[in-house]
Protein backbone atom coordinates (compact mmCIF):
# COMPACT_ATOMS: atom_id res chain seq x y z
CA UNK A 1 0.00 0.00 0.00
CA UNK A 2 1.34 3.76 -0.85
CA UNK A 3 2.25 5.72 1.66
CA UNK A 4 -0.70 8.08 0.88
CA UNK A 5 -3.08 5.68 1.41
CA UNK A 6 -2.23 4.58 4.69
CA UNK A 7 -2.16 8.44 5.64
CA UNK A 8 -5.36 8.82 4.14
CA UNK A 9 -6.74 6.28 6.31
CA UNK A 10 -5.14 7.72 9.54
CA UNK A 11 -7.02 10.87 8.28
CA UNK A 12 -10.05 8.95 8.37
CA UNK A 13 -9.43 7.76 11.72
CA UNK A 14 -8.25 4.39 10.97
CA UNK A 15 -5.23 2.97 13.38
CA UNK A 16 -2.29 3.38 11.28
CA UNK A 17 1.09 3.68 12.73
CA UNK A 18 4.40 5.30 12.40
CA UNK A 19 7.37 2.02 12.34
CA UNK A 20 11.15 2.98 12.80
CA UNK A 21 13.99 0.86 11.30
CA UNK A 22 14.63 -0.09 14.83
CA UNK A 23 11.41 -1.78 14.71
CA UNK A 24 10.26 1.30 17.26
CA UNK A 25 6.07 1.91 16.99
CA UNK A 26 4.07 4.69 17.52
CA UNK A 27 0.40 6.13 17.02
CA UNK A 28 0.03 8.37 13.73
CA UNK A 29 -2.50 10.51 15.21
CA UNK A 30 -3.05 12.42 11.36
CA UNK A 31 -6.51 12.90 12.73
CA UNK A 32 -5.62 15.69 14.83
CA UNK A 33 -4.49 17.84 12.37
CA UNK A 34 -8.55 18.11 10.77
CA UNK A 35 -9.43 20.29 13.42
CA UNK A 36 -7.47 23.98 15.15
CA UNK A 37 -4.60 22.88 17.55
CA UNK A 38 -3.47 25.63 20.33
CA UNK A 39 -1.19 27.59 19.17
CA UNK A 40 -2.22 28.11 15.27
CA UNK A 41 -3.11 31.79 15.93
CA UNK A 42 0.92 32.23 16.35
CA UNK A 43 1.22 31.30 13.17
CA UNK A 44 -1.96 32.71 11.84
CA UNK A 45 -0.76 36.00 12.60
CA UNK A 46 2.34 35.93 11.11
CA UNK A 47 0.99 35.25 7.43
CA UNK A 48 1.53 38.40 5.48
CA UNK A 49 0.03 38.29 1.69
CA UNK A 50 0.16 35.86 -0.66
CA UNK A 51 0.91 32.66 1.70
CA UNK A 52 2.02 28.82 0.59
CA UNK A 53 0.77 26.30 3.35
CA UNK A 54 3.46 23.32 2.44
CA UNK A 55 2.53 19.63 3.42
CA UNK A 56 -0.63 21.25 4.25
CA UNK A 57 -2.40 18.17 5.27
CA UNK A 58 -6.65 18.14 5.66
CA UNK A 59 -5.84 21.94 5.03
CA UNK A 60 -7.19 23.38 8.32
CA UNK A 61 -4.17 26.39 8.27
CA UNK A 62 -4.97 26.92 4.68
CA UNK A 63 -8.55 27.21 5.17
CA UNK A 64 -8.01 29.42 8.56
CA UNK A 65 -5.93 31.52 5.99
CA UNK A 66 -8.48 31.83 3.77
CA UNK A 67 -11.37 32.54 6.10
CA UNK A 68 -9.67 35.68 7.14
CA UNK A 69 -8.93 37.22 3.89
CA UNK A 70 -5.17 35.88 3.38
CA UNK A 71 -4.62 34.48 -0.24
CA UNK A 72 -3.58 30.86 0.80
CA UNK A 73 -2.97 28.03 -1.24
CA UNK A 74 -1.42 24.10 0.74
CA UNK A 75 0.27 21.84 -1.70
CA UNK A 76 0.55 18.50 -0.93
CA UNK A 77 1.48 14.74 -1.89
CA UNK A 78 -1.24 12.99 -0.66
CA UNK A 79 -4.66 13.42 -2.83
CA UNK A 80 -7.24 12.69 -0.16
CA UNK A 81 -5.64 15.75 1.99
CA UNK A 82 -6.22 18.03 -1.43
CA UNK A 83 -10.04 16.81 -1.34
CA UNK A 84 -10.25 17.19 2.13
CA UNK A 85 -8.76 20.62 2.17
CA UNK A 86 -11.20 21.82 -0.88
CA UNK A 87 -13.97 20.65 0.57
CA UNK A 88 -13.44 22.94 3.80
CA UNK A 89 -12.84 25.47 1.07
CA UNK A 90 -9.12 26.41 0.87
CA UNK A 91 -7.80 26.15 -2.39
CA UNK A 92 -5.04 23.11 -2.42
CA UNK A 93 -3.08 21.06 -5.00
CA UNK A 94 -1.13 17.78 -4.96
CA UNK A 95 2.79 18.78 -5.46
CA UNK A 96 6.19 17.78 -4.08
CA UNK A 97 7.52 21.11 -2.39
CA UNK A 98 10.62 20.10 -4.86
CA UNK A 99 8.92 20.15 -7.90
CA UNK A 100 6.42 22.23 -9.64
CA UNK A 101 5.50 24.74 -7.41
CA UNK A 102 3.06 27.70 -9.01
CA UNK A 103 4.13 31.25 -7.95
CA UNK A 104 7.75 30.55 -7.19
CA UNK A 105 9.57 32.90 -5.58
CA UNK A 106 6.92 35.23 -5.33
CA UNK A 107 4.59 34.38 -1.77
CA UNK A 108 5.08 36.51 0.92
CA UNK A 109 5.31 33.57 3.59
CA UNK A 110 5.47 29.97 3.37
CA UNK A 111 4.22 27.54 6.45
CA UNK A 112 6.14 24.58 7.29
CA UNK A 113 3.49 23.43 10.33
CA UNK A 114 3.01 20.47 12.23
CA UNK A 115 6.90 19.36 12.06
CA UNK A 116 6.93 19.65 8.30
CA UNK A 117 10.23 20.56 8.44
CA UNK A 118 11.35 16.76 7.85
CA UNK A 119 10.06 16.62 4.60
CA UNK A 120 12.51 14.73 2.90
CA UNK A 121 14.75 14.10 5.43
CA UNK A 122 17.19 17.14 4.67
CA UNK A 123 16.41 20.05 6.20
CA UNK A 124 19.16 22.31 4.92
CA UNK A 125 17.71 21.12 1.34
CA UNK A 126 14.43 21.80 2.21
CA UNK A 127 15.05 25.07 3.37
CA UNK A 128 17.14 26.42 0.13
CA UNK A 129 13.91 25.10 -1.99
CA UNK A 130 11.33 27.47 0.35
CA UNK A 131 13.92 30.35 0.02
CA UNK A 132 13.64 29.59 -3.48
CA UNK A 133 9.56 30.42 -3.01
CA UNK A 134 8.86 33.08 -1.23
CA UNK A 135 10.16 36.43 -2.27
CA UNK A 136 12.78 38.55 -1.20
CA UNK A 137 11.96 40.17 2.44
CA UNK A 138 9.28 37.00 2.43
CA UNK A 139 8.77 35.48 5.65
CA UNK A 140 8.95 31.33 6.49
CA UNK A 141 7.23 30.59 9.63
CA UNK A 142 8.27 27.08 11.08
CA UNK A 143 7.12 24.73 13.31
CA UNK A 144 10.50 22.48 15.42
CA UNK A 145 11.10 20.69 18.43
CA UNK A 146 12.04 22.78 22.00
CA UNK A 147 15.47 23.72 22.46
CA UNK A 148 17.42 20.50 23.50
CA UNK A 149 15.84 17.85 21.39
CA UNK A 150 18.27 15.62 19.34
CA UNK A 151 17.94 16.58 15.99
CA UNK A 152 18.38 13.69 13.63
CA UNK A 153 17.09 12.06 10.50
CA UNK A 154 15.43 8.85 10.53
CA UNK A 155 13.86 6.21 8.06
CA UNK A 156 10.52 4.95 8.67
CA UNK A 157 7.12 3.97 7.23
CA UNK A 158 3.58 3.82 8.08
CA UNK A 159 1.78 0.46 8.44
CA UNK A 160 -2.26 -0.23 9.37
CA UNK A 161 -3.36 -4.08 10.02
CA UNK A 162 -0.96 -5.87 7.60
CA UNK A 163 -0.56 -3.02 5.20
CA UNK A 164 2.92 -1.66 5.03
CA UNK A 165 4.08 1.23 3.23
CA UNK A 166 7.45 2.13 1.57
CA UNK A 167 10.11 3.68 3.95
CA UNK A 168 10.95 7.45 3.57
CA UNK A 169 13.58 9.81 5.65
CA UNK A 170 12.05 12.06 7.65
CA UNK A 171 13.76 15.10 9.95
CA UNK A 172 13.31 16.11 13.33
CA UNK A 173 14.89 19.86 13.82
CA UNK A 174 14.86 21.05 17.07
CA UNK A 175 14.60 24.90 17.07
CA UNK A 176 18.03 26.19 18.09
CA UNK A 177 19.41 23.77 15.51
CA UNK A 178 16.76 25.11 12.45
CA UNK A 179 17.79 28.63 13.49
CA UNK A 180 21.78 27.83 13.15
CA UNK A 181 20.24 25.82 10.11
CA UNK A 182 18.21 29.07 8.93
CA UNK A 183 21.09 31.53 9.29
CA UNK A 184 23.91 29.55 7.48
CA UNK A 185 21.69 28.50 4.77
CA UNK A 186 21.25 32.47 3.78
CA UNK A 187 18.32 33.86 6.06
CA UNK A 188 19.05 36.97 7.54
CA UNK A 189 17.21 36.87 10.34
CA UNK A 190 15.82 33.73 12.39
CA UNK A 191 13.30 34.58 15.59
CA UNK A 192 11.80 31.69 17.68
CA UNK A 193 9.87 31.79 20.66
CA UNK A 194 6.78 29.19 22.40
CA UNK A 195 3.41 29.05 22.10
CA UNK A 196 0.47 26.99 24.11
CA UNK A 197 3.70 24.03 24.64
CA UNK A 198 4.54 24.25 20.74
CA UNK A 199 7.89 26.06 19.26
CA UNK A 200 8.51 27.82 16.19
CA UNK A 201 10.61 29.90 14.27
CA UNK A 202 10.32 33.09 11.74
CA UNK A 203 13.02 33.44 9.09
CA UNK A 204 13.53 36.41 7.16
Amino acid sequence: MMVGELYAASLAGAATEIEYVDGTRRPLEAARWMEPIDGDESILSRCSGPTLDVGSGPGRLTVALARRGVPALGIDVTPHAVHLTRRAGGFALLRDVFGDVPGGGAWATALLADGNIGIGGDPAALLRRIRELVRPGGRVVVEAEAPGTRSRVERLRLRRDGAVGGWFGWATVSVTDLVRLALAGGFGTADHWREAGRWFAALR
